[in-house]
């Protein structure tokens, strides 16, 4: 029977999926902006500028807040020169410690918009600005991973398969057997509990029906770290002949998990940091 379904697509091979691809680096340490006061703005265009930069931020998938420092937090300082009729921003960010360690510069800005708080002028300030602190922040939490011997950049994932639930005939433990067989090959280790892991893996499997006698599988395998944050979603779909999965997996299990495994192993080498992208700028340890 399951000869004559055919081998499963490899929708995976050399990418593994949307969902796993639109993974964010992992989440930088918690950002404020304070209303900048070396920025030549009176004080409530400088808290409307402080308001716009944490949105912009926000929107680049950094946790930014417009607000005083809190303990633990790092900051973005803004400031600005004047030269001639334009006046030119940079943004420097400030760890928890107080230590400087890296800036930006800003697109050159109208003077007279400039001082005059024109709300827009703002606006676009902080949107051309966003990104360039997003990519100097993700360098310089990558550069601290380099330099941690314990960092998930240094070592290899330590994976804990939770199981899978919702397949057809033996399909939930065939799944996790070829789970258990690939994922090693991806260069991570697998543990045997969760308390030892830096990642939880569960697979979940809903079956469709569809017209002509066929059947829709979906597999999903969620990608959590061991705080609970789900990291990724490597999704896989193949539609079959109505019931021919309804017993024995075989060969299909094996298909599934050797590019499943592939997608996991993206979704943890992203959320590891350990693809960040270099940024612009001056960076400091």
């Amino acid at each position: 029977m399951l000869v004559g379904c055919g081998d499963l697509p490899r929708p995976f091979a050399g990418r593994p999926g949307a969902n796993a691809l639109r993974l964010a680096t992992p989440p930088p340490a918690r950002l404020t902006v304070p209303p900048p006061t070396q920025a030549m703005l009176p004080g409530s265009d400088a808290v409307h500028m402080a308001q716009d930069l944490a949105d912009a931020l926000v929107g680049n998938e950094l946790p930014a807040f417009a607000r005083d420092p809190r303990p633990g937090d790092w900051q973005v300082h803004m400031s600005t020169t004047l030269s001639g009729q334009t006046v030119k921003p940079r943004y420097m960010l400030v760890d928890a410690d107080g230590h400087q360690r890296g800036d930006v510069a800003g697109d050159p800005i109208p003077a007279g918009a400039w001082a005059a708080g024109d709300a827009a002028t703002l606006h676009e300030a902080a949107a051309s600005a966003a990104p360039r602190i997003t990519s100097l922040m993700r360098a310089i939490d990558a550069t601290m991973k380099q330099s941690d011997p314990n960092s998930l950049y240094n070592r290899p994932a330590r994976i804990f398969l939770a199981g899978v639930t919702g397949a057809p005939g033996d399909g939930d433990p065939s799944l996790v057997r070829e789970m258990g067989r690939q994922l090693p090959q991806t260069g991570d280790l697998l543990v045997k509990t969760a308390a030892d892991a830096d990642f939880i893996v569960q697979g979940r499997v809903k079956a469709t029906a569809l017209p002509g006698g066929q059947e829709q599988i979906e597999i999903h395998w969620i990608v959590n770290d061991n705080a609970g944050h789900e990291a990724g979603d490597v999704a896989q779909g193949h539609d079959f002949p109505q019931g021919a999965l309804d017993r024995f997996w075989g060969d299909v299990a094996e298909a599934v998990a050797e590019e499943a495994a592939g997608g996991v192993h993206e979704v943890i080498t992203n959320w590891s940091g350990r693809k960040a992208a270099k940024a612009p700028g001056n960076t400091k340890k």
